[in-house]
């Protein structure tokens, strides 16, 4: 690679700095980390006190990122945790010949519209692969973690625990470009609420009795279809599917009857103003992740 192409990718690095967002090196062409894994750790410089992961060692220091990038032509990697960014990542399908395939933004614009809010105007960029990042300033005291599928199918987000490539990197399928938005727009609420894990039930004692349990259960049933059927428009979808996510783990626990569920939030955001198969997606994606993600048993550790 050439001298003008190292400046460019220093330039980048540099750029995303000034926004504050850490940045660290990505191997040459490529979207893996440039920096040695631990069992590689020499135990020196800044791991002498114990080895650093890549979002721990990202920077926005303009003297280690130069001092970074004088020693190959690094892609650049924005660690979105430390940055205070939420990155709605945008994949194509994979099989790019199958024509009824959505594309993330395809699907992500459809939940938008359902949310009754447009497409947010914010700073993206367009990925190597054809699709797009999509960047939100995180909201304060929340930690919000990685998602995969949980927004929508092609749908994924990078938060603490994750990274993205910056506009101005190459591989062998493309560049990273920024499209537009220069300014980076607040996480919208709707949105936060989908990706915000569901509040944790309080533990029962093991001693409790079954017809405790379902009994709370059956109160968390009625507290979470009274809060969908008042959602107001524009949070309509993201209170059914935060209560359905919330009300999963009791259906894994065996407290409460899928069908039961399913039935009072499909009647609840009914009452809101959602369609019926609005609800009927929503509520097989959430109940599904959420009976997926809890443990059979609530004693477990």
């Amino acid at each position: 690679m050439t001298h003008d192409a190292r400046s460019v990718l220093l330039r980048a690095a540099l750029d995303a700095a000034e926004r504050g967002w850490h940045v660290f090196p990505l191997r040459p062409g490529t979207k893996r980390p440039a920096l040695h894994g631990e069992q590689a750790c020499p135990g020196i410089g800044e791991c002498a006190s114990g080895h650093l992961k890549w979002e721990q060692r990202a920077t926005t220091d303009p003297d280690r990122i130069r001092a970074a990038w004088s020693r190959a032509p690094f892609n650049v990697g924005i660690a979105t945790g430390p940055s205070g960014l939420v990155v709605v990542d945008l994949d194509m399908p994979k099989d790019k010949g199958s024509s009824d395939a959505p594309s993330g933004a395809a699907t992500f614009r459809a939940l938008c519209e359902r949310a009754g809010h447009p497409v947010p105007d914010t700073y993206r960029t367009r990925t190597a692969s054809g699709g797009g990042h999509l960047y939100f300033a995180a909201p304060d005291g929340i930690r919000l973690a990685n998602t995969a599928g949980t927004i929508g199918e092609l749908v994924d987000t990078r938060a603490w625990g994750g990274y993205v490539v910056a506009a101005g990197s190459h591989t062998p399928s493309g560049a990273y470009e920024a499209l537009c938005g220069s300014v980076t727009a607040p996480l919208p609420v709707w949105l936060q609420s989908v990706l915000q894990p569901a509040p944790r039930a309080p533990q029962a004692p093991s001693v409790a009795v079954a017809g405790q349990s379902r009994r709370y259960a059956d109160v968390a049933l009625d507290s979470e279809a009274r809060s969908v059927a008042t959602a107001q428009l524009g949070a309509r979808e993201a209170a059914l599917f935060r209560a359905a996510r919330a009300l999963g783990r009791f259906v894994a626990w065996d407290d409460l009857p899928r069908h039961v569920v399913e039935q009072a939030l499909q009647e609840a955001g009914e009452a809101a103003g959602l369609t019926a198969s609005e609800c009927r997606s929503t509520l097989r994606s959430a109940l599904n992740w959420s009976i997926a993600h809890n443990t059979r048993s609530r004693d477990a550790a």
